[in-house]
């Protein structure tokens, strides 16, 4: 009997800790989120979100949103998080150290130029490979296919749109390399300039998590012809407040 009770707390344990990898997730994702958000989205309880919310904030995994001055409304709103830095490590592993040390050995060995056409054909590859799922006939609709293509190599992109519609915004809220980035900015550039090969369109990198923001935005214009389409859709981490 003894056992068995143990066994069920071990049990409860271990999906304690999967539910809350499975918060944080999404908290990369769509962050800054609400509890009440996540609670919809993952189909659990608001307190236990609320607790699990608790823990990661307790670890530095997570930290409420700072909402600018001019961002401030009236009433008590809805508090929101995002992923610390910690919180983004612990989802990545070891491979960015080494990737460091790669990129300043080729830095040593073959100046600025050979990092920047490192960082040219790294993301040139994710072209090559992936194009053929950024096809879309309108620009906002590839945004959307290219968000889809970015969650599958590990960024947690969502799309989000702007006021008035006159563009969307391409959120990461992971990057397997932020440390990298942070020290080798050719990583970030080269990532925009296929960013709008693949779109077909102008884009403008608004912030980057290496740059200490909680999320890599890039702004992407829509033509004038395309505002009459659909320009919302639910992708996996859309938000649509």
């Amino acid at each position: 009997m003894e056992h068995g009770a143990t066994r069920q707390l071990d049990l409860a344990d271990t999906s304690d800790e999967s539910t809350r990898e499975r918060v944080l997730r999404h908290v990369v994702t769509d962050g800054p989120v609400a509890a009440a958000t996540l609670a919809s989205t993952l189909g659990l309880t608001p307190a236990g979100v609320r607790r699990h919310l608790g823990l990661l904030e307790a670890d530095g995994l997570i930290a409420p949103h700072v909402v600018p001055p001019t961002e401030v409304r009236r009433g008590r709103p809805a508090r929101r998080f995002v992923a610390t830095e910690h919180g983004q490590s612990s989802l990545t592993g070891a491979y960015p150290e080494l990737a460091g040390q790669a990129l300043r050995y080729l830095r040593s060995a073959g100046g600025d130029e050979a990092v920047a056409e490192f960082a040219r054909l790294r993301l040139a590859d994710l072209a090559s490979r992936r194009a053929k799922d950024v096809d879309a006939e309108t620009v906002a609709d590839r945004v959307v296919q290219l968000a889809d293509v970015l969650s599958d190599e590990g960024y947690a992109a969502s799309v989000r749109p702007t006021g008035g519609s006159m563009a969307l915004q391409l959120c990461q809220g992971h990057c397997p390399i932020q440390h990298v980035a942070a020290e080798f900015p050719e990583l970030c550039e080269a990532e925009a300039r296929v960013f709008s090969e693949l779109l077909g369109s102008h884009v403008q990198r608004l912030a980057t998590l290496a740059g200490g923001a909680h999320a890599c935005t890039t702004n992407v214009p829509l033509p004038v012809d395309s505002l009459t389409t659909r320009t919302t859709h639910t992708v996996p981490g859309t938000r649509k407040d």
